[in-house]
């Protein structure tokens, strides 16, 4: 978990003032938190810390959020937390997202782990997200590339998770933040002649 960097949306580092921390799981994805902790951890703890627990562990088989004993492990983890937040695995199906809807809006932070770099399924999360109201911090996490920062940012990305090397791999990470050249936005097309 150790050796990454956060960095939010115009490419300034904000690892030191990062709090999140990620739940130790079997299937915890490298780069989610900067740091991680168990749940015997959490629950010892007399502060209450900023928490990352993983989507699928909070789901039924119909892809809704259970209920049991689950919803009442994420109950004490609430209580014991100041904030929390989640993280999207690629195998996670973009029609779940919007049948828990309501439990995403009240999320602080949701992180989307890209686990490879032809994976598109990170700007359809992040799109779909911002299309269902989710105003809270998306972030990045995962084998994003450089050049795909930009594209990330205008699907709805607010900050991003880079490795020690690929900071160190890259001479001017700022650059990828900066808005592409073409007038086309995405959305609609702009009002340029042809030719």
């Amino acid at each position: 978990m150790g050796n990454h960097h956060v960095l939010n949306n115009e490419g300034f580092d904000v690892s030191n003032s990062d709090s999140w921390l990620a739940l130790s799981t079997n299937e915890l994805p490298d780069g989610i938190a900067l740091a991680h902790i168990s749940l015997l951890e959490l629950l010892q703890k007399q502060e209450k810390l900023d928490v990352l627990l993983p989507l699928s562990d909070l789901l039924d088989v119909e892809g809704k959020i259970a209920g049991g004993l689950v919803h009442e492990a994420f109950e004490l983890m609430a209580q014991h937390s100041s904030r929390l937040g989640v993280w999207i695995t690629s195998d996670t199906d973009t029609n779940q997202l919007v049948g828990i809807t309501d439990f995403l809006l009240t999320q602080s932070l949701i992180v989307i782990h890209i686990p490879a770099f032809t994976d598109g399924r990170g700007f359809s999360f992040a799109q779909t997200l911002r299309q269902l109201g989710y105003q809270g911090e998306i972030r990045m996490a995962g084998q994003f590339g450089r050049d795909q920062i930009a594209y990330l940012l205008r699907a709805g990305a607010d900050s991003f998770v880079l490795s020690e090397h690929d900071m160190q791999s890259i001479s001017d990470i700022s650059q990828a933040f900066n808005a592409l050249a073409s007038s086309y936005d995405g959305r609609t097309a702009a009002d340029l002649p042809m030719f």
